[in-house]
């Protein structure tokens, strides 16, 4: 395409073709705002276009792009948006994104992406938020977010990643929201999340984790909303969420077959909102667990024992007006009752009380 600069003559402007200025619409796209906005969605293309330096966003939607080249963008470096979905990419070379040193948004979801070669996101030092979801990712290479150090929101749901290890989100300090849903993750490994301690949303449900990354959550000091679910653990040990605790303000724990929550899992957990433990293999939950009155849970589809372990529980939905539906599976004369309903918790009070007067009695018998 001709570049073009413009010279005034008798009052008229003459395009001159000069080199590096790219002063045209990319055909069959669609430009506004003099070239600022560049729409090439769904056109066909299989290369992608050179735009001009004054264009802000590039839209490249449902093309068949297949690879994203070394330095494809090398004359567009005035991009803040660029939107890439769709285009059947397989392969992100290194220095793709080189010389946008202003892109703030990069969209890359729903690609076929198996590869991304080490240094492919040089340059992107402005780069705030990255979407990489429903792609074909196995791995990142360690060090492969290091230039985005304004990183904000990382998207990486659905892909095939199997494990995280240390170093994978070195020089993204700033990353708040890291979304992992729908992987095939099975570990994360000690320091893994340790460049990333400041992470307010960590999304990791739909995965394979038979265990509680402990190791790995340790660094964790903000992190206000945690997703396990449908992950295939067993149990969550004590202290599972103490490094943050005080700031989490929900937490979902459903479908995971969960059968245990140990007695101290919950220390440090002060600040609880929204908790999800339904469909799960739980019978009681830990006496030492404080239920706040403004926590909401969800405990249907569990197999409750309904004995004076679970009347705390007991005395926090009778402290709530809303209704939560959790039904006894044990002793067998309460089976089907409401928890609310159950008659099993009458004698808890009575047992406490007995319990207190013989311990007074006790004392009492020793000073005479």
């Amino acid at each position: 395409m001709r570049s073009a600069s413009c010279v005034l003559l008798l009052g008229s402007c003459i395009l001159l073709g000069l080199p590096g200025v790219q002063s045209q619409c990319p055909s069959p796209c669609h430009c506004h705002g003099d070239l600022q906005h560049v729409i090439c969605d769904g056109v066909g293309l299989k290369k992608i276009p050179q735009v001009s330096e004054a264009t802000r966003l590039l839209n490249l939607q449902r093309n068949n792009l297949g690879t994203v080249p070394s330095m494809a963008f090398s004359e567009s470096k005035g991009l803040v948006s660029l939107h890439m979905q769709h285009c059947q990419i397989r392969e992100i070379e290194s220095q793709a994104f080189k010389g946008l040193k202003k892109l703030v948004y990069l969209y890359l979801s729903n690609n076929k992406i198996s590869t991304i070669k080490s240094g492919a996101f040089e340059d992107l030092n402005m780069l705030t938020y990255l979407y990489l979801e429903g792609n074909q990712l196995s791995e990142l290479t360690k060090g492969l977010f290091s230039p985005m150090i304004n990183l904000f929101v990382l998207q990486l749901n659905n892909n095939r990643l199997r494990e995280l290890q240390p170093g994978t989100f070195a020089g993204a300090k700033d990353l708040r929201w890291l979304h992992m849903s729908g992987n095939e993750l099975t570990t994360l490994h000690p320091g893994s999340l340790d460049e990333v301690e400041n992470l307010a949303i960590l999304h990791l449900d739909r995965n394979r984790l038979s265990a509680y990354p402990s190791a790995a959550m340790s660094k964790l000091r903000v992190v206000e909303e945690l997703t396990l679910g449908k992950n295939p653990m067993r149990t969550i040990p004590d202290n599972a969420f103490q490094s943050f605790g005080r700031y989490m303000e929900k937490l979902h724990l459903d479908d995971m077959g969960l059968e245990k929550l140990s007695a101290d899992a919950f220390n440090g957990v002060t600040a609880l909102k929204f908790l999800y433990l339904d469909n799960n293999n739980l019978k009681s939950l830990p006496s030492t667990m404080q239920l706040n009155v403004d926590t909401n849970m969800t405990l249907f589809n569990n197999p409750w024992t309904c004995s004076c372990q679970l009347a705390p529980l007991r005395k926090w939905m009778d402290s709530r007006q809303n209704e939560t539906d959790a039904i006894c599976e044990s002793p067998p004369p309460q089976k089907g009752i409401q928890i609310r309903k159950s008659t099993a918790f009458k004698r808890c009070k009575s047992e406490k009380n007995n319990k207190g007067k013989k311990t007074k009695k006790s004392r009492t018998g020793r000073r005479q």
